[in-house]
């Protein structure tokens, strides 16, 4: 069993991968076996950046042959160095789940030795997990660029999602900052996993086990490099469109390592937040990279991406609830899709008025200067009235990363991510 010294080293160590998630596979429990990661089976509760409190996030070794300049285990660093067999990972993994502590395992490593090395290290420990330990949780394995295929092949056999962290959304700023990677080293994966799971997926075997379950994510890292928030939108557009990757996640740079190359500053919470949440809007409101922002800006602060939207094109408002169709009440700031949905299902029956919006949970304080209601207009009389009304609305949220104990309100927030 891991020390606990070893075991603080390779924990605090995996801390800055966001790019873990535990729903959307459905992995059922076999007889004698230990856990299930079926759509009951595992704890959705998401932070903002979109990381499972539930799982257990451990490197299987922090000593790396690369020199990554942001990275806290790089070759060079002083750091104290651990790495943990695969009978460790799994004996803790078995122990946590047994406890209660945790849903599912997210288990990443630094490059020990080399890619092949590492990669085979770690699927040893998923094989394990499930052939020897017989656990059916969920498992998210993070890919080693520059692997030989079939070590990652064979592993999206044992586990239910993969990431492969893109890192940066330019060719120079990945070559600039992590020199040992390149474009191909973890697009070329990406695209491999991808083309098998839709060939998998055609076959529809009873026998043959599922590929891949929940799919891929990957992990972007924000500020650290000179890229604006229209390319990074543009990037995670399309993988989403080419690779069906299931989640891009955001995660703002913070100079654990200093470097002449790198920032001497935090990007700050409040730009991973509006990533968030233009990324939520080009998945679930039809939105496109460049409606969000048009000419590869940065997205502005003062607004959220809807606001901001729906306010570079006011000549399209305000729109009727009784009548606008459903693409157009989705860009409607302060209108969920869970709300745009009850509006065209209550809208049948009735026509409605700002009272029944309210009980329908829209956000009226945004929404009403973007609707009418029977004809009826309540907002602000002119566009600039409009503007800053929103941007005092804006300065009232809070950007903070939320914990296990956090507010129930505030968790299912970050969970729907309604705009």
């Amino acid at each position: 069993m891991l020390d606990g010294e070893r075991l603080k080293i390779l924990t605090e160590s995996a801390k800055y991968d966001v790019s873990c998630s535990s729903s959307g596979s459905a992995r059922a429990n076999r007889k004698g076996g230990l856990g299930n990661a079926s759509f009951g089976g595992i704890c959705h509760s998401f932070t903002p950046d979109g990381r499972c409190v539930s799982l257990l996030k451990i490197l299987q070794s922090n000593r790396c042959a690369y020199n990554c300049l942001y990275c806290p285990n790089r070759a060079d660093a002083d750091v104290p160095r651990a790495a943990a067999t695969p009978d460790e990972i799994c004996q803790l993994t078995v122990a946590f789940y047994r406890r209660n502590y945790i849903e599912g395992l997210f288990l990443s490593s630094a490059v020990d030795g080399s890619p092949d090395r590492t990669m085979e290290t770690m699927l040893d420990t998923v094989i394990r997990l499930r052939k020897v330990y017989n656990f059916n949780g969920y498992i998210h394995l993070k890919g080693i660029p520059h692997a030989d295929r079939a070590l990652a092949m064979r592993a999206a056999q044992y586990v239910d999602r993969m990431s492969y962290n893109i890192e940066f959304p330019s060719e120079h700023s990945l070559k600039l900052l992590a020199p040992q990677k390149s474009k191909e080293s973890v697009l070329l994966p990406i695209r491999r996993l991808s083309d098998e799971k839709k060939a998998s997926s055609a076959e529809k075997s009873r026998k043959k086990p599922k590929f891949l379950p929940a799919g891929q994510t990957t992990q972007m890292i924000v500020g650290a490099s000179p890229e604006a928030d229209g390319q990074i939108l543009r990037l995670s557009e399309a993988l989403y469109r080419k690779f069906s990757l299931k989640r891009v996640y955001y995660s703002s740079y913070i100079p654990v390592v200093h470097h002449s190359l790198l920032p001497d500053k935090c990007a700050g919470l409040l730009r991973e937040h509006r990533l968030y949440q233009a990324d939520w809007l080009m998945r679930f409101y039809g939105f496109s990279a460049e409606e969000i922002a048009p000419d590869g800006e940065n997205l502005p602060e003062a607004y959220d991406p809807k606001c901001a939207w729906a306010l570079r094109n006011m000549h399209l408002f305000p729109v009727e609830v009784n009548t606008a169709p459903l693409e157009l009440l989705l860009r409607v700031p302060g209108i969920g899709t869970m709300g745009a949905y009850r509006i065209l299902k209550a809208r049948r029956f009735a026509a409605l008025d700002f009272a029944d919006l309210a009980k329908m949970r829209v956000v009226l304080k945004r929404a009403k200067h973007f609707i009418t209601c029977g004809g009826k207009f309540c907002g602000a009389g002119s566009d600039a009235a409009v503007r800053t009304l929103l941007a005092l609305e804006s300065r009232e949220e809070k950007y903070e990363q939320l914990s296990l104990f956090s507010l129930p309100e505030l968790a299912e927030s970050a969970r729907t991510g309604q705009l």
